[in-house]
């Protein structure tokens, strides 16, 4: 089952970790993670979700990290994951301690 994981990247010094442990865990269970913040820095806000869009519509589910509210990159990618209906799941607790909660 391949994965997406969404959350804030802007204005976010420590995103690259934060994103890595979530990686491990999905990886660690068995899933193919599609994870955005492994992408190069120095582009535009629409370069990066030119290339996430397509990752998106290519898992077959979403995982959001528990301050994707705080992202309007990542708003859109929850809309866009509904709109699609991808299986979505919201990553609550610390992410030494994560625990994954399906959306209705």
């Amino acid at each position: 089952m391949k994965i997406y994981l969404s959350g804030k990247i802007t204005g976010d010094p420590n995103y690259r970790k934060k994103f890595e442990k979530a990686a491990s865990f999905f990886s660690d269970a068995g899933y193919v993670v599609m994870n955005p913040a492994v992408l190069p820095e120095g582009m535009t806000p629409q370069e990066y979700m030119s290339i996430n869009i397509p990752m998106l519509f290519a898992a077959d589910a979403v995982a959001f990290l528990p301050d994707w509210t705080k992202s309007r990159g990542a708003q859109i990618e929850h809309e866009l994951s509904q709109y699609a209906g991808k299986k979505v799941y919201q990553i609550s607790g610390e992410l030494k301690n994560l625990v994954m909660e399906e959306e209705p």
